[in-house]
């Protein structure tokens, strides 16, 4: 039994590095067949750790979200509430251009009318998307009630913002330098400052 214990232990680790690899080849598109060729595993050994595209995904950005759980977990003790939500959002939007697939992954997440609402159900509790927004919706809550960010604004109105901005960009040759400009054009807007018309 305890052997049987180490060998799924080792096949998850081995399955978990190969699909590493390919999901930074491929993307979210990255075959699951090629992943258990290449990890010298069954089709079947793959899906009894990873019963979805979705699962695996999850769990090879798992160490990526872990890290803005962390940032968004600093940035709460900011003096300035509108700087620490956009600087967290800012960081996520470079993480989804950073590493393929993951903007992908949060895609898969279902919209949430209000901050911090809860899962339908454990496995949604830990999907990437309700993770991320257990630990920003402090960030969010701040800069709400501070009148930092327009009213009525969601969590899944800011992970929207940078899934699309990671998937407008993803193929251009500086992707990151365009993300980065995309999101200045956000956060000011097309036209923060109004001047008048000049008169005829």
């Amino acid at each position: 039994m305890t052997g049987q214990r180490s060998d799924a232990r080792r096949n998850y680790s081995r399955i978990l590095a190969v699909a590493e690899a390919e999901v930074a080849r491929h993307g979210a598109a990255a075959s699951l067949e090629q992943v258990a060729r290449t990890a010298g595993v069954g089709s079947a050994t793959v899906r009894r750790h990873f019963p979805t595209r979705q699962a695996l995904l999850e769990a090879v950005f798992q160490e990526r979200i872990q890290a803005l759980c962390e940032r968004a977990d600093q940035l709460s003790r900011a003096d300035d509430s509108r700087v620490a939500l956009l600087d967290w959002l800012h960081d996520l939007v470079r993480y989804a251009v950073s590493a393929r697939g993951l903007a992908d992954v949060l895609t898969y997440e279902p919209p949430t009318d209000v901050p911090a609402a809860e899962p339908a159900d454990a496995q949604a509790q830990h999907s990437c998307g309700a993770v991320l927004e257990s630990a920003a919706t402090p960030l969010l809550r701040r800069a709400l009630r501070d009148e930092a960010v327009r009213p009525g604004v969601t969590f899944h109105d800011l992970l929207t913002l940078a899934v699309g901005i990671a998937l407008a960009t993803e193929h251009h040759a500086e992707p990151v330098v365009q993300a980065d400009r995309l999101f200045t054009l956000t956060v000011e807007g097309l036209s923060p400052s109004p001047r008048p018309l000049p008169r005829p």
